[in-house]
């Protein structure tokens, strides 16, 4: 137990294993629940979405319902009760709002509706726990489907008892999406006029949610120490480098952990072979059975080098079909799983089609077939522009995949270079963003890689780092000390 068991609220938009488009539902889903094992009172609020009703059943509607004002509307919000290992989870039912195929949009179009869809996330966040009386210690927020509940919260605590002694804490989890909407969406969320101008939400004549995590937050964070810097630069700041300079005092890289119940070779029911740092074999059969399985050569010598990722601008998909035809050349195996943006979808697809049996692109998503192609990969490839913190690097890690890796955020956090550091090596980095960056850095683990026992290292060192959730907690549980120093 915890000196002080604090009374936590989490207020985000997706949790797995209920509803996920990216790594912060990873984080959402392990987080509450390595609090509560600290002996922390954590609650989660999310939206119930139809996604959700899928994982969960049709969770019982609870008769309490709240009316919500928000600019010219009142919403009728219901919720449902659910369980995430041991931490209670409010889903807010607003069918209009949230009974969609997606979470954010479809075809590639931001449903037009977002701010209201997550504005009301807010306010009902508050107005429940005042329902249930919870009163929270703190609030930690996440992104900026979230980027409302500061905002509200610094509106009522001065007015409202019940928020008296409640800190917030508001995670950026990546600054690129930062919830832009036009002015009057403002009006519509019901948000005083002063908080319509550049020292409030306004960003370049239209308005940031995420700006209004970041301004109004007792403390924020983000998900790796080098991101946290980066982020402070004009370079990777997106507009909001100066906003957050200025909170320099208050912001915090905290880097995400892994989940070691959920990411285990040696008890991953999706592998056809487990195994472990003591038992490697299993390691070999694993790759086997995905070559024969994506119809590639079955080869022990050639190494598989995977991604599994985005088809984005951000992951870095640009250097590898620079690269494409010279990557190719060398004797090894590349398989890709992912989807986005469907020009690179093509150009990916087209482009393995000329290399049958030493190249595979798979479009989509498929957990199963992800856990077989970190289990079968000999290489983890993530040349990402920018990375936060990154979630697949340290999957790879623990199923012996050596991740080769641009040197931003949580990658240059969480992987080092033989030749930067000796002791911790655990996977390649490359420093500048360029094709002839990352083939020289790949022509470096394909040379140790040819040195088995060198190779060999690599991949123990890395499945026996220690990356879990219970640091990354710890870290947190001071965090949240900070957001309440100054309220007592």
């Amino acid at each position: 137990m915890p000196e002080t068991a604090l009374k936590l609220l989490m207020v985000a938009s997706e949790a797995a294993p209920f509803a996920k488009t990216g790594g912060l539902a990873d984080v959402i889903g392990s987080l509450p629940p390595a609090l509560h094992d600290l002996g922390h009172d954590v609650r989660l609020i999310m939206p119930w979405y139809r996604r959700v009703r899928d994982v969960t059943g049709n969770l019982r509607l609870n008769q309490r319902q709240l009316l919500i004002p928000m600019g010219d509307q009142v919403y009728r919000v219901g919720f449902r009760t659910g369980d995430l290992r041991g931490v209670p989870v409010y889903f807010i039912d607003v069918p209009e709002l949230y009974d969609r195929p997606e979470l954010y949009g479809e075809h590639g179009q931001d449903y037009p509706d977002n701010a209201e869809r997550f504005g009301l996330l807010s306010r009902a966040a508050l107005e429940l726990v005042r329902q249930i009386t919870f009163v929270p210690d703190v609030i930690h927020a996440h992104d900026w489907q979230a980027g409302l509940v500061p905002v509200f919260l610094h509106q009522q605590r001065g007015s409202d008892p019940f928020f008296a002694k409640t800190g917030s804490l508001f995670s950026i989890h990546n600054l690129g999406y930062q919830g832009v909407f036009p002015l009057t969406a403002g009006r519509a969320l019901g948000l005083d006029e002063s908080l319509l101008t550049p020292d409030g939400l306004e960003y370049h004549g239209q308005i940031s949610l995420l700006k209004g995590g970041i301004r109004f937050a007792d403390q924020v964070n983000t998900v790796s120490p080098t991101y946290c810097r980066e982020i402070q630069t004009p370079e990777c700041g997106i507009g909001l480098d100066g906003l957050l300079r200025s909170r320099a005092d208050q912001l915090h890289g905290l880097l995400n952990g892994l989940d070691s119940q959920l990411w285990s070779p040696a008890d991953d029911l999706a592998l056809t072979h487990t195994y472990s740092p003591k038992r490697l074999s299993g390691k070999a059969a694993c790759k086997k059975d995905l070559q024969e399985k994506l119809g590639l050569q079955v080869s022990s010598e050639a190494p598989i080098v995977a991604m599994i990722t985005r088809l984005d601008t951000q992951k870095g998909i640009d250097l590898v079909l620079e690269s494409w035809d010279k990557i190719m050349s060398r004797d090894l195996q590349l398989v890709i799983l992912g989807s986005g943006n469907p020009d690179y979808e093509h150009r990916l697809t087209e482009a393995a089609s000329f290399y049958p049996g030493q190249a595979s692109v798979l479009l989509g998503f498929d957990d199963r077939l992800s856990r077989r192609i970190y289990a079968g990969s000999d290489m983890f490839l993530m040349p990402s522009r920018y990375e936060p913190c990154g979630l697949g690097q340290l999957i790879a890690l623990r199923y012996g995949s050596v991740p080769l890796v641009h040197a931003t955020g949580g990658l240059a956090d969480t992987i080092f270079d033989p030749l930067e550091s000796a002791d911790q090596a655990n996977g390649f980095v490359f420093h500048e963003y360029r094709h002839s960056s990352l083939l020289h850095c790949l022509d470096r683990a394909l040379s140790t890689y040819a040195k088995p026992e060198n190779w060999l290292k690599l991949v123990l060192r890395g499945m026996t780092l220690e990356i879990s959730w219970v640091h990354a907690a710890k870290q947190y549980e001071g965090l949240y000390h900070l957001c309440t120093k100054e309220l007592k």
